[in-house]
This record gives structure tokens, sequence and C-alpha cells, in this order.
């Protein structure tokens, strides 16, 4: 049994991470999402903690997995979580340009590898980018993420307005 290490801002998480994370949980048993943010500047729609409890939310039905937050890079993460891999989603041939990238880069540095597993077919379009575009225009989400990531995205908009 190992201990993989998923990074994301997670700005929100929705299924197409939750599928990510149970692949994980299946081949490794021990899964940590780390919720990465920038200390030193505030980024992203939700707040590091609401971006906490949503996951904690969607994931508290899997046997080992944990959340926490993490600033900083990935790899130090990992080490702080004393992962023995980070795991990533690869939904489109863009994801593994852009995460392969990474993985060497992360080997060169930390000597941390990656493992990808691939998304559900059903979820290949699932981006919290387009999430926040949708919910923030009045669209539906719905087979995107639970109801209360919507509610948390627009609470989040209105405070913003």
């Amino acid at each position: 049994m190992s201990t993989v290490l998923y990074p994301g801002s997670f700005d929100p998480f929705h299924y197409g991470h939750l599928d990510v994370v149970t692949q994980a949980a299946e081949l490794f048993g021990s899964v940590v999402v780390a919720v990465m943010h920038n200390p030193q500047k505030p980024s992203g729609v939700l707040p590091t903690q609401t971006r906490l409890d949503i996951a904690q939310k969607m994931l508290s039905d899997i046997p080992g997995v944990t959340v926490q937050a993490f600033g900083g890079l990935a790899v130090d993460a990992a080490r702080s979580a004393k992962a023995d891999f980070i795991v990533k989603g690869l939904r489109t041939p863009g994801d593994f340009e852009v995460e392969q990238q990474m993985a060497h880069t992360n080997y060169a540095v930390a000597h941390v590898r990656t493992v990808y597993v691939p998304c559900q077919p059903g979820l290949s379009h699932v981006s919290s980018r387009f999430i926040r575009d949708i919910v923030h225009y009045g669209g539906d989400v719905s087979s995107m993420v639970p109801a209360f990531v919507v509610d948390a995205l627009q609470k989040s908009f209105s405070a913003r307005s």
C-alpha cells in the first residue's frame, strides 16, 4: 500500500476530481488530496477553507482519503504528506502535454514520480474553469458538481459584486 498526493487548486472540486481520487484510492490505498494555495496572495473564486470543506464533504465516504491545505510547491506537499507518488488525472491529450512537463520537472527537482489515471469518458469535459463560468452566468452544472458546490460558488460571486 502506497500513499499518493493529488494536488490541485480545486476551485471548485468536481466529479472529475472525485473520479481521480476514487481511482487512486483503489490503486494505492491512501490518498492525500492537497488543496494548494499561495498564502501570500488571495486567489481563486472560493476561499481555501471553502475548497477544503467541499473536498472533504465529497470524499468523506472513501476510505484512506484525507484532505489538507498546502502552500508552495506540490513536491514539498508530497514530502510533507510522506507521499510515494503524485497522482494526476488526464482528460485530453493537451492535459498529458502539460502534466508530462510538470512530472519531469517535479522529478528533476525532487525525485518525486507522477502517476497518471485517465478520467472516465463521461467526465472528460468537466473543468473547474468551465464550472465557474457557467455558474457565474446562471447555467446548470448539476451534472458536474453537487448542489452545495453551486451554492458556494453563487455566494462567492455575490460577495464579489
